[in-house]
């Protein structure tokens, strides 16, 4: 399962009741994060969550508002005792805007190791995490994130026994190792069942709409849009500025084959006080749709789980 947390809403400043853009990811025991905008560290407390597990950052682009938390952040993982590696990753030029950052976070007990992103589709595979980051369209080169969460197919338990294998192979089997017993050699195949359904949960702010997106949304367990706007006359604004309207996002979740299971809309402008009066709205366009604030919470979980 995989537990998922909107840490922040808001988009360019924060407001009394709404961080700056952050989702938390947790899997496994290892967390991830998507962007660290100003205020990260007080909602990772408010939700409960520590810091210390952060295995991964990913950085949509570096606009103040998604990256303003990063130092302090970066100081309490180590706070808090991490040693391990943090992976980083974002658009080219990752490594010297995290390492002007830490001009005020030099003594750090834990390596960054950094992805920088250069080609339109990128996938990467950490610890249990699948994710893709795929270029969208905002002012300044910006990225999307798509996570996945493979499964593989049933143990037979009838088919071990029938092939005899020794009990003790099994559980490695189960995790997709192959098995060498003298001159035996035991693979997954001979007793896995085919892949299942995974987990699949898409993420994208500050973005025109763009086909892509589209694409990455499609047959998601969870949709995460920005909808910086609720106003439909502010399309145009939204246009010139590199966002998109809440209309527009639940748009791109209704186009998506298949469709997403839900919606979730954040990264609000701070113009818009009461996000949740355009929910009526943008649910006659997708009825799936969520108009979030600081704190949303759920478990992903397998389909027959």
């Amino acid at each position: 399962m995989l537990d998922v947390c909107l840490l922040g809403t808001g988009g360019t400043m924060p407001l009394k009741n709404r961080w700056l853009t952050a989702l938390y990811c947790r899997l496994n025991g290892s967390s991830l994060l998507i962007d660290c905008g100003e205020g990260t560290q007080i909602a990772i407390k408010e939700n409960q969550f520590t810091f210390k597990p952060i295995d991964v950052l990913c950085i949509t682009h570096f606009h103040a508002d998604h990256i303003s938390g990063l130092p302090g952040l970066l100081l309490s993982m180590g706070n808090e005792g991490r040693t391990e590696p943090l992976t980083i990753i974002g658009p080219k030029g990752v490594s010297y805007i995290v390492n002007s950052l830490r001009v005020i976070a030099q003594e750090l007990p834990f390596e960054i190791k950094f992805i920088e992103l250069t080609q339109n589709i990128e996938t990467i595979q950490i610890k249990d995490y699948n994710i893709t980051a795929f270029k969208v369209r905002h002012t300044t080169i910006t990225y999307g994130y798509t996570l996945q969460v493979n499964r593989l197919g049933k143990f037979d338990a009838d088919k071990a026994k029938a092939l005899n294998i020794p009990v003790r192979f099994w559980n490695p089997l189960q995790k997709g190792n192959s098995i060498c017993d003298g001159d035996v050699v035991y693979e997954p195949s001979m007793v896995m069942g085919p892949a299942r359904r995974g987990l699949k949960l898409t993420y994208c702010t500050d973005s025109r709409p763009v086909d892509i997106i589209t694409k990455q949304a499609a047959d998601c367990d969870l949709f995460i849009c920005e909808g910086m706007y609720g106003e439909q006359d502010k399309t145009d604004t939204a246009r010139e500025k590199g966002h998109m309207t809440m209309v527009e996002a639940a748009s791109i979740a209704a186009s998506a084959k298949p469709q997403p299971a839900q919606l979730w809309l954040t990264h609000y402008s701070p113009s818009l006080y009461n996000p949740e009066e355009y929910q009526k709205l943008v649910r006659a366009v997708f009825d799936k749709a969520y108009v979030c604030r600081d704190g949303k919470q759920t478990v992903l979980r397998f389909i027959d789980e």
